[in-house]
């Protein structure tokens, strides 16, 4: 160690306890033991200090607010990060918040985006992040520097292994956008042992009580998000931002940096006199931008070094600075319910969301459990069943299928003979109802194939309700005749091009509209799932399949089923036929995903291939690589083209109760076909997964035996996409008519 790093050491120790309470109190020093664990650790013999707190300290001292800066690790090319790191802090900035990349952030405005998409590209990875800051301190950075981002690429890391490293580096803190404190106390407890700070965040819609238990989980300052909305420079600030901070000064005195939307000087001058900190992040990142193309390291830091001095240059004296930090014991989090299994290590679900989002589910949660227990809410939904969707919709047996296929009896559920032509329509309508019921004014969705999609705009159209949908750009090209059906109902489709512009990013852009608009929209998410109550909410919805299909089948079979089929992708239709049979321990439950390509190419065959992880708000299973990022994924079938599954399946996978399997875009073309000309029932590509696997099993069992499909959605809206990969050109009905001359999948009648 160096003697100027040792007097720098000594230095920030000697600060961290001469401004600790044990330190000032004196006759309470006995409170040591307990309280310091989060300022001081011991490693090697060696007593670190967390920057953070002298950091505020200095700049109350100095009667200014302390700047925090964000910057995207990795951009705009790697060898730009250590050079810019070192200008913000001659810049006179005090705290650098570093951003980690992830392929799917749900907070991030166009800006952040962009960048976290352009440092992918250039393969950064967390430990490149950790080596950036390592290569900083060692050019003589010595302000604190915290790691910002989301949970699964820190989770994927691996938890010890991260905190020793930021340990080492020189890594200060986290901020985890998707990470509330109920869902940390693994991360929490592991920085406080390692001496680092968990920084949560605050947003307008956090209510007073969530704000106290928010600032139980801090340890150095509270994150305050100044708006409802994603990151990135604005105009002017909200004008309700001094009552927003006011409220946050009369729940807890811990030290406030605000952040969001803060791009100029004069914002500065006048958050400052709010705040004990301002973030300024897009326009940190606008300003690298705005250099000339091919300006080097040098040259863009030279900018940002400018840039950074005006905005500190603005940065004023707190009209009320925060008190003494207060130091923190062993973080216990409250107990949740909102798992399937027994907890976050184990089990399956939770709420890994934006703080803004906190009191939007709450208030959802809420809502349902009235509904549910509400006689009338019930049998509103159940007239709506009836009179709108068209149910109960039949139980058929298909025996001409049966019969080509040998073994046993493959009956259907004809879920496609639903209004608009698949099973969403139940979910779109259930929650459609608790919208009503909960007074919110506008629905957004996501949607993949595009039958959530048209059912969510069918229902918002028969009840009055403004709709926008989220569609990938390619699923929109795939699904071109329900975004037409969709437009025709009066939806506002918005397709998305960020990503893979599929399922996964629409609704990465929904939960973004979500955050910006909580307060009168709800997002009618369309599968099991999502942060909680969203896998159960949808779950009851579609339950309603299975306990019809359970019904049937015992009045026309006299008996229940022996095998169980659906295909997977986020799972509802699956979740709504298995739930009800789920204690029917003779039934198996055999859900089918899409193995696309082949499952050493690329697939969606989530619970097949992939491991646990958090995604779009959930713990589940996830497709991921070694550092926590989702790559791209596919399938013939645009709803079963994602990256995760609802929480259930993988409680149901992990305990066994269900298997899960996947089949090719190749097997899958030969279920539709083979169904088309057995029986005169053209499925979707979806459920063409179910049927083909349901074939192979009858092919392995007796007469006697019933395998049960569920059949979620019929094939209109495929037609152009079996076309072409028949390499059918439908404006040429020479080439259509020459349809025996199709290849590679099925030919001649049902009998063969």
């Amino acid at each position: 160690m160096s003697i100027l790093r040792l007097v720098s050491l000594l230095m920030l120790l000697a600060f961290a306890v001469a401004s600790s309470p044990v330190f000032r109190a004196g006759s309470k020093s006995l409170a040591l033991s307990t309280t310091s664990l989060n300022k001081l650790a011991v490693r090697g013999g060696v007593v670190e200090s967390n920057r953070l707190l002298p950091a505020f300290e200095k700049a109350r001292a100095e009667k200014k607010s302390a700047l925090v800066s964000y910057l995207t690790a990795g951009y705009p090319a790697m060898e730009d990060t250590v050079e810019l790191m070192l200008a913000l802090q001659a810049g006179g900035t005090d705290v650098i918040e570093l951003g980690v990349p992830f392929t799917d952030p749900q907070a991030d405005g166009a800006t952040i985006q962009h960048t976290n998409e352009i440092a992918l590209a250039n393969k950064i990875t967390t430990k490149d992040s950790l080596e950036f800051v390592r290569q900083a301190r060692e050019r003589g950075l010595t302000i604190p520097v915290v790691l910002m981002g989301y949970y699964n690429p820190f989770l994927r890391y691996g938890l010890d292994k991260l905190m020793q490293e930021c340990k080492e580096v020189g890594v200060d803190g986290f901020i985890i956008v998707d990470l509330p404190p109920e869902y940390g106390e693994e991360i929490i407890n592991k920085c406080r042992e390692y001496g680092l700070s968990f920084v949560p965040l605050i947003s307008p819609t956090t209510t007073d009580e969530r704000i106290a238990f928010l600032a139980d989980a801090a340890d150095s300052f509270l994150y305050c998000v100044s708006l409802t909305g994603v990151t990135g420079a604005r105009s002017g600030l909200p004008d309700d931002l001094p009552d927003f901070v006011a409220r946050i000064r009369g729940v807890t005195d811990m030290p406030l940096a605000v952040g969001f939307g803060i791009s100029q000087p004069e914002h500065v001058a006048q958050v400052s006199k709010l705040a004990d900190g301002v973030v300024v992040g897009s326009a940190i990142m606008n300003t690298i931008d705005g250099c000339a193309a091919g300006s080097s390291a040098q040259e863009k830091a030279a900018a940002l070094e400018a840039f950074v001095g005006t905005l500190k240059g603005a940065c004023g004296e707190p009209a009320q600075t925060a008190g003494p930090a207060r130091a923190r014991g062993a973080y216990v989090a409250p107990p949740t319910s909102t798992y399937f299994g027994d907890d976050a290590q184990t089990g399956f679900g939770g709420r890994y969301i934006p703080e803004t989002l906190a009191e939007a589910h709450v208030e959802l949660e809420k809502a349902y459990a009235e509904a549910k227990a509400d006689p009338a809410f019930q049998a509103e939904v159940d007239f709506y069943r009836r009179e709108f969707v068209g149910g109960p919709t039949p139980m058929y047996h298909a025996e001409r299928l049966s019969k080509h296929c040998g073994g046993a009896q493959i009956w259907l559920k004809r879920e496609e003979l639903a209004h608009t032509g698949a099973h969403k329509i139940n979910n779109a309508v259930g929650q459609a109802l608790l919208v009503k019921r909960m007074g919110k004014t506008r629905v957004i969705a996501e949607t993949g194939a595009g039958q959530h999609g048209v059912a969510t705009a069918a229902v918002c159209a028969h009840m009055g309700l403004p709709c926008v949908v989220y569609m990938g750009a390619v699923d929109c090209e795939r699904q071109a005749l329900n975004v037409f059906r969709m437009k025709m109902l009066g939806a506002d489709v918005r397709p998305v091009f960020a990503g893979q512009r599929t399922l996964k990013d629409a609704i990465n852009e929904a939960m973004r509209d979500w955050v910006t608009n909580v307060r009168d929209t709800h997002y009618l998410i369309g599968s099991a799932i999502g942060p909680h109550p969203f896998p159960t909410i949808v779950r009851d919805f579609q339950a309603v399949i299975g306990k019809e299909a359970r019904q049937q089948i015992l009045e026309k079979a006299g008996r229940l089923p022996d095998v169980v089929v659906a295909c997977v992708g986020g799972g509802s239709n699956a979740i709504g036929m298995f739930h009800p049979f789920v204690e029917d321990k003779e039934v198996r439950l055999v859900g089918v995903e899409a193995a696309g390509a082949g499952l050493d190419k690329k697939h969606s065959a989530t619970l097949t291939m992939g491991s646990p992880g958090v995604l779009h708000g959930t713990r589940t299973y996830v497709i991921q690589d070694d550092q926590g990022q989702i790559p791209e994924t596919h399938s013939i079938s645009a709803g079963l083209d994602y990256p995760g599954v609802g929480p259930e399946h993988a409680y149901l996978k992990d305990i066994g109760r269900a298997e899960y399997c996947a089949v090719t875009d190749e097997q899958v073309l030969e279920g539709f076909q083979t169904l088309s000309r057995c029986e005169g029932i053209i499925p979707a590509l979806e459920p063409s997964h179910a049927v083909y696997q349901a074939m192979q099993l009858a092919k392995t069992m007796r007469p006697d035996q019933i395998v049960l499909v569920n059949l979620c959605g019929r094939g209109d809206k495929d037609m152009h996409t079996v076309a072409k990969a028949y390499n059918v050109d439908l404006s040429d009905y020479t080439t259509v008519a020459n349809v025996e001359d199709y290849k590679g999948y099925f030919s001649g009648d049902g009998d063969q």
